[in-house]
């Protein structure tokens, strides 16, 4: 369901109200933008085609870059990634989630291949940031990117986002200034080797375990 807009609503999170209106446009498989405890970012259903292409469209990205999965508690990770967690990503989760480290884990063969880039990795992180995992908890899994257009600059604040996506999304969570101003540390666990694929504001940290 593709609903008509013409300039972005802006909702402070703290309003009672706006959690409700953002699970009900997520479910409704619209695009939204929030804060995170990285960047702004965008979501959308992990589960939805549909919306995914929405999100590539709001960006102007191109299809073949994944999208990583944010959820809202550890029990959502058995509606995104195949087979029980190695040693490591327990180990990796116990410590920095919530937090600003995206694992990428076998994913589940039912997700959408506009989601995984018909690869069979997927990216899943739990963010440091109560309105967003109460949002995933409610509307389920949460397929994300940066709130930017594909190209431009990483937002930290809403009105760094409407400068670049101002009537391109029906709905924009105002929480005020993103604390680390940097996406996420990015770690592939799914080969033999763990791989730092973006440093991002832990990757000495996990590099110095990795050892």
């Amino acid at each position: 369901m593709k609903l008509v807009f013409e300039t972005t609503q802006v909702f402070p999170a703290s309003k009672r109200r706006t959690l409700t209106d953002a699970e009900v446009l997520v479910l409704f498989h619209q695009v939204i933008g929030v804060p995170t405890d990285t960047v702004y970012g965008l979501v959308c259903r992990y589960d939805s085609s549909e919306a995914i292409a929405e999100l590539y469209r709001v960006k102007d990205r191109p299809p073949q870059k994944a999208l990583p999965v944010l959820i809202g508690d550890e029990s959502q990770l058995a509606q995104v990634v195949a087979g029980p967690l190695p040693p490591l990503a327990q180990q990796l989760i116990a410590a920095f989630w919530p937090g600003p480290l995206t694992l990428i884990l076998p994913a589940l063969p039912h997700l959408p291949p506009v989601l995984t880039a018909g690869g069979a990795t997927v990216g899943v992180r739990i963010p440091d940031k109560p309105f967003l995992r109460e949002l995933a908890r409610r509307a389920g899994p949460l397929a994300s990117s940066s709130a930017n257009r594909s190209g431009g600059p990483e937002c930290s604040t809403v009105g760094e986002v409407l400068a670049q996506l101002d009537g391109r999304i029906p709905l924009l969570v105002d929480g005020g200034p993103t604390p680390l101003g940097q996406a996420s540390t990015v770690l592939d666990l799914s080969g033999a080797t763990p791989a730092i694929l973006r440093e991002g504001p832990l990757g000495e940290i996990v590099r110095g375990m990795l050892g």
